[in-house]
């Protein structure tokens, strides 16, 4: 269903209804259209969009503080694509801990880089190389997508740079919740919108971000998780 077809239905506010069908069979999902005034078929692919965007990752990896061990400074950022955790590493042994969804078989990385520029809302430029495997697949994307509700990189991105350059990875945000704690990505880091949104508000440009790879590439001594800590602990910490 195109996007403008997709807010007249929210507008107009559709109601989802049950009837029966002509031949006596299991009652079907029909929609009441008020700008008709008839009941119709419900569409099945917008309620598949629908309810994929509902849906929730695992409590594991709602947003947690946590007691951490680490070499690292306060403000480094630490990825572990093992676990899909990422870790903003705080003061006294403190951190907070969120889910995120990592590269897939294959394009897992490790290393470090830092945080070079922030955006709110970014637009989406695919990059040529995805565009060409994707084409490959008979699905073409755009060349480019204004930031909103719809786009790829949800509510905030933060793009990582290595030796001055843009490494074509970021953390970003995504319009598909249920995603997380998944290998889906080709490379980047996504983060539920609420919580890409906090870690944006909490880092500047120039933090340090750690990834460790799939397979615990680069992973070896640098951090513990020793498990969460009482609500709100971390208020003061990270003031």
């Amino acid at each position: 269903m195109k996007k403008a077809t997709w807010a007249l239905a929210a507008i107009l506010g559709c109601v989802i209804g049950f009837g029966a069908t002509t031949n006596g069979a299991a009652a079907q999902e029909r929609v009441y259209d008020y700008a008709t005034g008839q009941w119709k078929k419900a569409d099945p692919q917008l309620q598949m969009r629908r309810a994929m965007k509902q849906r929730r990752p695992s409590a594991a990896f709602e947003r947690a503080n946590v007691r951490i061990e680490t070499r690292e400074a306060p403000g480094t950022i630490i990825v572990d694509s093992r676990s899909r955790y990422l870790y903003l590493v705080g003061t006294g042994g403190n951190a907070i801990r969120y889910g995120v969804g990592v590269g897939k078989e294959g394009f897992g990385w490790s290393g470090e880089m830092k945080v070079g520029r922030k955006a709110e809302w970014p637009t989406w430029i695919p990059p040529r190389e995805m565009v060409a495997r994707e084409r490959a697949k008979g699905r073409v994307l755009p060349a480019r997508m204004e930031g909103g509700p719809e786009n790829p990189l949800g509510a905030r991105a933060m793009y990582l740079y290595r030796g001055g350059h843009d490494s074509l990875f970021r953390i970003h945000g995504t319009n598909q919740p249920w995603t997380i704690g998944l290998r889906l990505s080709s490379g980047c880091i996504r983060m539920m919108n609420e919580d890409v949104v906090d870690l944006y508000e909490r880092v500047p440009n120039g933090t340090k971000v750690v990834v460790i790879g799939p397979e615990g590439q680069g992973g070896r001594g640098v951090y513990r998780d020793l498990g969460a800590t009482g609500s709100g602990l971390l208020s003061a910490v990270f003031q």
